[in-house]
């Protein structure tokens, strides 16, 4: 068993940082560290868990099997010494140069970012904003260890990990060009079947949903071209007679110019809730509950 005393916070960091950056020299930049200090570093977690920890291979520095194991573990004291770190001083909105991590999909980036950022500058000028689209698989654990402060979106399978928050309820509509032809309110089944399909695999995988519920309805789109982000759509939608089907507010978003024609969809799909989520282990640190009634403020309908 490694010896409590002879193991001090920044071999910790140090650990990680090798860990994720699988590079002596990355890691220590990342760190602020010189190679040699790195190397040394590394050299006496070794001799303290008597093992290799990292072996060097072509692809970076690997883990070994004790590595891997302690990955968590460590996680989640170095997130447990920033939170007493950050519960020494009372966070002051106005003079906070704090960062924020908060993963969102491009289209949440698109339609939400704007306006928080509007509102920082009002309330915190000094407070960051640092926006990325983490997996959904990796969002809990990303949390847990401190990496990431809050998650937004459609979210259902993070509720029993994490605190949470509704911001609003939402359906789906189906958006094309306007043109000569198209129904006046409504599009029925057999010209929605009949059109040629925009799918979106979106980072929240509402996108599964959608293609499960007008299965079950009876409907199949003809899918004409399948990407990875919402925010192309417009342009490709402006240059065919294509139709995607997508959250009514982001259509509504997508539509400022009124060039689009925004329909329901000729069957019912469930409506589905954005929410806002962090982790339990911060529900109670200053910065985390002021930025996240900040959130609720902004986005909430």
């Amino acid at each position: 068993m490694a010896d409590f005393n002879k193991v001090d916070l920044n071999l910790l960091r140090v650990f990680q940082a090798v860990l994720e950056e699988r590079s002596l020299t990355q890691a220590g930049k990342r760190l602020g560290l010189s190679q040699p200090a790195t190397s040394y570093a590394l050299g006496r977690l070794r001799a303290i868990f008597d093992d290799p920890l990292f072996v060097r291979t072509p692809e970076g520095m690997l883990p070994t099997s004790v590595a891997q194991r302690l990955k968590d573990p460590v996680g989640r004291a170095l997130a447990a010494a920033r939170e007493a770190l950050r519960h020494g001083e009372p966070f002051d909105a106005s003079t906070s140069t704090r960062e924020f991590r908060v993963s969102m999909s491009d289209v949440g980036e698109q339609v939400f970012l704007p306006s928080i950022c509007e509102r920082l500058q009002q309330v915190a000028p000094g407070v960051r904003i640092a926006a990325e689209a983490v997996l959904l698989t990796e969002v809990e654990e990303q949390m847990r260890l401190g990496r990431l402060d809050f998650a937004i979106g459609n979210l259902p399978s993070l509720k029993a990990a994490t605190e949470h928050a509704l911001l609003f309820n939402e359906e789906y509509a189906c958006m094309t060009r306007k043109r000569p032809g198209l129904p006046a309110k409504r599009i029925s089944a057999e010209q929605f079947q009949k059109m040629s399909h925009v799918a979106v695999a979106s980072l929240d995988r509402s996108h599964l949903l959608i293609e499960e519920s007008l299965r079950l309805g009876g409907l199949y789109r003809r899918i004409a071209l399948r990407v990875s982000h919402f925010n192309v759509t417009p342009e490709i939608l402006r240059r065919t007679d294509w139709m995607v089907t997508l959250p009514r507010g982001v259509a509504e978003f997508f539509n400022d110019s009124g060039q689009f024609a925004i329909y329901p969809l000729p069957i019912e799909l469930p409506h589905f809730e954005s929410t806002i989520h962090w982790h339990e282990l911060y529900d109670g640190d200053e910065g985390n509950q002021w930025f996240r009634q900040l959130l609720v403020d902004i986005l909430k309908r």
